[in-house]
């Protein structure tokens, strides 16, 4: 079965730090890059972060940017979100899903190029 598992949610205070992992299952990642997005009550889905297939380009949503790092370990077929000075506008639902990018790029937006999601892991940030 193909699919992608969320860890690492849970919940801290402003100023704190959180490290989510998404492993895969079923498929292997060589060739796919991976996003990290987020859901919050009531708003649409958004981007956080996205990774190439080999590690080399990354993005992040301007809100994001200075404070959140994606990395991957592609033996182990896991990718990580390190958030960093989290804040109340952080807490959400996360995200990631994975996108046969074979191209070496990747995008931030939660379109259609995304074949695999996983269920998602919650993280609270009180304000």
């Amino acid at each position: 079965q193909t699919q992608f598992v969320e860890s690492g949610g849970g919940l801290v205070q402003p100023g704190g730090s959180l490290k989510l992992s998404c492993a895969a299952s079923g498929f292997t990642m060589e060739y796919f890059a991976v996003g990290w997005f987020r859901q919050a009550p009531g708003k649409e889905r958004e981007g956080v972060s996205c990774i190439s297939n080999s590690g080399d380009t990354t993005n992040y949503a301007g809100s994001v940017k200075g404070r959140f790092t994606i990395t991957r370990d592609n033996a182990k077929e896991i990718v990580y979100l390190q958030m960093n000075n989290l804040k109340a506008d952080d807490t959400a639902v996360y995200y990631c899903a994975a996108s046969y990018r074979p191209d070496g790029d990747c995008t931030v937006v939660p379109n259609s190029e995304y074949d695999y999601w996983g269920q998602g892991t919650q993280v609270t940030v009180p304000s």
